[in-house]
Formats: structure tokens, C-alpha cells, sequence
């Protein structure tokens, strides 16, 4: 946008080496601003996918002995817990097995 805004000044109402220096500083206005949100968009990671189930608690919705489900963040998923946990308890997802969640007692 300072570009733009310097182009028209520069056309309009400057004189020839103003109108030079205008152009130059919303080039370079346009730059700064762009590298600005570049870095800024790069400062953290996404967090999607499967990965970062891995960790996060989960209740027990139909018992895991050791097949069940778990609510996750209000979706419900199938669940294998080795140690067995009833309905309501809370659980640690520790890993993925296709859509199946591997989870432990807390």
C-alpha cells in the first residue's frame, strides 16, 4: 500500500527528485514490511496431524479392555488400552496405530 500511496504522490504532486526519493522509500517501506510477516509467520510450527494427538488426555466413554473409545478434544476414537480402564476414567494417549489410539491409565 505505501508504494501505491508513493506512486500517486510522486506522479500528482511531486517534483522530479522528490518524486524519485517518494517512490524508493515505498519500495522499501513495501520490503521491510514484507520481511516483517515472513519471520513473524515462521516463529511457530503448525500444529496438525495425528502427531499431536500423542500425549494428550482423553476420557474413557465405552470401557477399554482392551478395545473401547475415548472422547478427544469432542470427537470420539476407537482405543486400546493393555492395562484395561473403565468408563470416565481419564487416559494418556502414548501412540497412533491407524485410527486406533493406544492409550495408558494416568
Amino acid at each position: 500500500m505505501a508504494l501505491v500511496v508513493a506512486v500517486l504522490c510522486a506522479v500528482v504532486f511531486l517534483e522530479p527528485p522528490w518524486s524519485y526519493l517518494a517512490v524508493i522509500g515505498g519500495g522499501a517501506i513495501e520490503v521491510g514490511e514484507s520481511a516483517f510477516w515472513i519471520r513473524f509467520s515462521r516463529r511457530r510450527r503448525p500444529r496438525v496431524g495425528v502427531e499431536t494427538l500423542i500425549g494428550k488426555e482423553a476420557v474413557v466413554v465405552t470401557a477399554c479392555r482392551p478395545d473401547g473409545q475415548v472422547k478427544l478434544d469432542g470427537e470420539l476414537w476407537q482405543a486400546r488400552c493393555e492395562a484395561g480402564a473403565d468408563a470416565g476414567e481419564h487416559v494418556r494417549i502414548r501412540a497412533l496405530a491407524g485410527l486406533t489410539l493406544l492409550v495408558d491409565r494416568d
